[in-house]
């Protein structure tokens, strides 16, 4: 009987680990009532063959306008301004060489997106747009330890009176949140890295399974809801009521399946049935 439980206690221990590994900040689906009263516009409401492409004004704008919260990238440029822009790389977008770190904010303003009239916004110019209008989900870019991006974006958003939270796939940014505004919002993204077969190696296994949870402590993980099923991250939402946040969805078909897994939905692509 002793080995058995000798047994048993060893193979209990990974297990308990495990599940402190990846606790998250417990009982926060409560929160989703400030966040979860609306769907959440991917870039903006935006399609990038017409004058209204991914994190333009006028995506905002149009967002805005048809009562849909906000989703939306921060990075820097050179001398410190955070922009608002998805990829690090300007090719895809601007048909430029270089990243957005590259430049100054007065280059960058030059610079059209996908041919339209629009140019890259500042993320201050935004937030004045916005006004409070609708909730924002703000993701914060930061390649590997350069988290400047946190107080200078943080430094607008404090005199900001809407309703916002942040996220980012880089847990740093999390921990940074945690240590210097444990009040705001923070989320935790993630996806789906090893098991799409894109990506390798222990940074994306740890990720991928949330198993800095226990660091950086995230109100809620928004994850690629075509790995819904990723175990951590069920556990996340199921065991300790973390609030769950679904992305990117491209579909109705797509937004009535993921209601079973989440809570909160980010979509481009299509226009949501009303709540």
């Amino acid at each position: 009987m002793k080995i058995w439980k000798r047994l048993a206690g060893a193979a209990a221990a990974p297990a308990v680990l495990y599940l402190l590994a990846i606790m998250p900040k417990t009982g926060t689906r409560k929160k989703k009532e400030g966040f979860g009263e609306v769907y959440y516009a991917h870039r903006g409401l935006h399609d990038n063959a017409t004058q209204a492409p991914e994190n333009s004004m006028e995506a905002f704008r149009r967002a805005v306008g048809q009562g849909y919260g906000i989703e939306m990238d921060i990075q820097l440029s050179s001398d410190g301004v955070p922009v608002v822009f998805h990829d690090f790389t300007l090719e895809r977008i601007c048909n430029r060489k270089g990243k957005v770190c590259d430049y100054t904010w007065q280059e960058l303003r030059s610079f059209r997106l996908c041919g339209s009239r629009e140019t890259i916004p500042a993320f201050e110019e935004v937030l004045e747009m916005v006004d409070g209008r609708v909730p924002l989900i703000v993701e914060l870019k930061a390649e590997w330890t350069d988290v400047s991006v946190c107080p200078l974006a943080d430094a607008l958003l404090e005199k900001y009176r809407g309703l916002y939270c942040i996220e980012s796939f880089n847990p740093l940014v999390l921990l940074w949140y945690r240590r210097n505004r444990k009040k705001v919002v923070r989320g935790q993204l993630s996806d789906g890295f090893i098991r799409s077969g894109e990506f390798r190696g222990a940074l994306y296994y740890f990720l991928q399974d949330l198993l800095l949870n226990w660091v950086t402590k995230p109100d809620f993980v928004a994850y690629n809801h075509k790995y819904a099923n990723v175990l951590a991250r069920r556990l996340c939402r199921l065991l300790y009521k973390n609030m769950a946040v679904a992305w990117t969805i491209k579909s109705q078909q797509e937004l009535e399946k993921a209601r079973e897994e989440f809570d909160i939905f980010i979509f481009d692509s299509f226009l949501p049935d009303e709540k």
